[in-house]
């Protein structure tokens, strides 16, 4: 999997969303932004909606449960 940047809204978080995703018109993806402390993830069709916050290691185990069963 490799990581493309995504349109911001404004904020000083740098959005990425997978390439797995499709096409880079594709908005059918979630978008995170990792911060040292904090793993920000968000809906690419609602980049101003609501956002999940994961410490690091939550985020690990998500990754490592999501591959297994992919």
């Amino acid at each position: 999997m490799t990581l493309k940047p995504s349109a911001g809204t404004g904020t000083e978080l740098s959005w990425f969303k997978s390439s797995y995703s499709g096409d880079s018109d594709s908005n059918e993806c979630l978008e995170v932004a990792p911060t040292p402390s904090t793993i920000h993830i968000r809906d690419s069709k609602n980049p101003d909606g609501p956002q999940l916050r994961l410490r690091p290691a939550a985020w690990a185990d998500f990754v490592a449960y999501a591959a297994a069963e992919g």
